[in-house]
């Protein structure tokens, strides 16, 4: 079966009250706090034995985990991602200086609710994580789709964030360069296999990138306690009218970057083939804060490729920016 994308299709990509915490025996959004539960300032496991907790916030129920100490960082997935989607070597690293925070969209994987068909809904689960979580500030990061959502966060509720991490992604609204079609053919694949995964996220023509994919690969499927449920077929154009509002931008978005004071740093791929960084280019001195690096033979996910190199450059920045707003 052949997909077609496009933005204006349901089908497209992307291309992305009271509070009651349940596990770890929370009965109230206070609990979040406490030392020793789920999402707490001391959470101290590792990605790969990592256990998932679940908030109900306002009629929805987020999936998400927890790990490391410090400076609470949320990091928003990619299309079809989930909580086990992430690399545990990159999640790991960050960990050693912040509590680094993962979780799924409402609806989508382990998540219960109502699928978003916006943006600024899919940026009102890190609200409403936050929220249950007690925190009131975060570093806000994303990967791809999630640097959409992590984007809408830094703009429509910039109270909420200290520094914004964007990996593999593009800006708001109309943009220059757009994906390769072989990813669009192999993203809406109903499963992806390792190969699948090196035209997805690496770089092909690199033999170091494939032999990276495939070390990146290994540690995914090393977890195997607490897996996470698939994102499945059906909520796919989720992402896509998410994708369509992202690019008519409502939200002034793009405008907003070009007058935040919040620290951005994109991180892209030299060949990115879904979201060149060539749209990043275009926006040199239009946007105050942001810097970008571009690590040469590597591709969508550079996080993946180089899990220790990218998260020096995550904590370096945060840490030369912590006081320059």
């Amino acid at each position: 079966m052949k997909w077609r994308f496009s933005f204006t299709s349901h089908l497209s990509l992307l291309l992305t009250p009271l509070v009651m915490l349940f596990l770890g025996g929370c009965s109230d959004g206070a609990a979040g706090k406490q030392a020793g539960v789920p999402g707490g300032r001391d959470s101290i496991s590792n990605a790969t034995s990592s256990r998932t907790a679940f908030a109900a916030v306002n009629g929805k129920k987020i999936a998400y985990r927890s790990i490391g100490k410090g400076d609470p960082m949320i990091l928003c997935q990619r299309f079809r991602g989930n909580l086990d989607d992430w690399d545990p070597a990159f999640l790991d690293e960050l960990a050693k200086h912040y509590q680094v925070i993962t979780f799924d969209y409402t609806g989508m994987a382990s998540s219960a609710g109502q699928p978003h068909t916006d943006m600024k809904g899919f940026a009102s689960d890190v609200k409403d994580l936050m929220q249950a979580l007690g925190l009131k500030k975060v570093i806000m990061g994303g990967w791809s789709f999630g640097g959409w959502v992590a984007q809408i966060v830094t703009t429509e509720f910039p109270e909420l964030v200290s520094q914004t991490i964007l990996i593999g992604t593009r800006p708001p609204g109309k943009i220059s360069y757009d994906m390769e079609e072989i990813f669009k053919q192999t993203a809406y694949k109903p499963v992806n296999d390792l190969e699948d995964e090196v035209i997805l996220f690496f770089e092909p023509i690199s033999a170091f990138s494939r032999k990276a994919a495939k070390e990146s690969h290994d540690r995914i499927a090393g977890r195997t306690i607490d897996r996470d449920q698939p994102v499945k077929l059906e909520h796919l154009p989720f992402y896509g009218k998410g994708g369509e509002d992202y690019v008519k931008d409502p939200y002034t978005a793009g405008n907003k970057l070009t007058t935040t004071s919040i620290p951005i740093l994109v991180i892209s791929g030299d060949h990115e083939i879904c979201f060149p960084p060539e749209n990043w280019f275009e926006l040199n001195r239009k946007l105050p804060t942001a810097q970008i690096v571009v690590i040469p033979r590597s591709g969508h996910g550079p996080q993946h490729q180089y899990p220790t190199m990218v998260a020096e450059y995550i904590r370096s920045f945060i840490e030369t920016h912590k006081n320059i707003q």
